[in-house]
């Protein structure tokens, strides 16, 4: 290693979702620049074993540690290097990827890796629920239910959390909660309580679709009782980020919550469900914790090509739609001259 080169860590969870690491872990002998980075490679053994690593490699002065896996993975890294020097990198490979996807990290881990490549840091803000780190979502009711249920389903990947929420949606039975925060008190009976510091569940779940992650403040989202007839609306605002529009959606921002429940439940952080009693304390740290993004060239470039992307599928559906409008209309005069000749 040359003094120019900073020390890189990859921290690899062989267990997250639900494709091989082998292909990520050849792209690095490839792909990652050699003259910026000094590299090396640990797997995880247990629940908690990245906490462990990314401390260590924190206290050695390690320019960057990345981890390989989904949300949990990375709340571990990241857990144990805020208000360090060390920064967090990224190659998503989870079930959700709800921080990745809020920074546009990309999926692909080649592209990931250049973002790494470039070396662009921002330091961003992170919360905590009674005492656990969250970087991108933490809540408590129907979704931290959902999280317990995925977490002993067996199986990882969408389509499992899809089928456990779905079992559980029509049975699940809302509760009150007392909340307090600075600018006063509310109570709500509730299906759920999310709060946001990023703006989404994962794979573009946006249940806090204006949450940012470096104004200091959490989204909260509401989402109060709703029937069966709700649910096609509901589900569609959340994947289009309009949730919050929903007439059962009451939102906020706050900088601390406190949380009185009926009984003690489960609360989760990024995905990650524990245990916990009645009472729920919510705040969020600003400008906690360095994380390696894309640069605003690249960002600026990729928003661009997204433009781009979002203009041609609006001009295909607008240019779809008006060849079925024709073709509608040119069936009914064809009718209507047959019906003509007929009388």
């Amino acid at each position: 290693m040359n003094e120019n080169q900073r020390k890189i860590l990859f921290v690899v969870n062989p267990i997250s979702g639900t494709q091989s690491k082998d292909a990520i872990l050849g792209l690095l002998d490839d792909k990652l620049d050699k003259e910026r980075y000094s590299s090396s490679v640990v797997y995880t053994e247990r629940a908690g074993h990245a906490v462990e690593i990314a401390a260590k490699a924190a206290e050695d002065g390690c320019d960057v540690v990345v981890a390989i896996g989904g949300d949990g993975t990375i709340n571990e890294v990241a857990r144990s290097l805020v208000h360090t020097h060390t920064a967090l990198g990224i190659i998503p490979c989870g079930s959700g990827n709800g921080l990745a996807r809020h920074l546009h990290i990309p999926m692909d881990a080649k592209k990931a890796l250049e973002i790494l490549n470039d070396g662009y840091i921002e330091t961003i803000d992170y919360g905590r629920i009674n005492g656990r780190d969250f970087f991108c979502t933490c809540g408590l009711g129907f979704d931290a239910f959902v999280s317990f249920k995925f977490a002993h389903a067996g199986k990882r990947g969408l389509l499992t959390y899809l089928e456990t929420t779905l079992q559980e949606v029509l049975h699940y039975r809302p509760e009150t909660y007392e909340l307090q925060t600075e600018n006063g008190s509310l109570q709500y009976k509730a299906f759920l309580i999310a709060c946001g510091n990023a703006s989404q569940y994962g794979n573009n779940a946006y249940i806090t679709p204006h949450a940012t992650l470096t104004d200091g403040l959490m989204d909260v989202t509401i989402l109060q009782p709703f029937t069966v007839l709700d649910v096609p609306s509901l589900a569609y605002q959340l994947f289009n980020k309009t949730i919050d529009q929903n007439s059962r959606i009451k939102t906020f921002r706050c900088q601390k919550l406190h949380i009185h429940r009926e009984q003690p439940g489960v609360i989760h952080f990024d995905g990650d469900p524990v245990q916990t009693d009645a009472d729920v304390d919510i705040e969020l740290i600003g400008k906690g914790l360095r994380v390696v993004v894309p640069s605003p060239e690249r960002e600026k470039a990729s928003t661009s090509m997204l433009q781009k992307a979002h203009v041609y599928v609006n001009d295909s559906f607008k240019e779809l739609h008006e060849a079925i409008m024709d073709n509608i209309t040119d069936t009914n005069r064809k009718i209507m001259r047959k019906l003509t000749k007929k009388s």
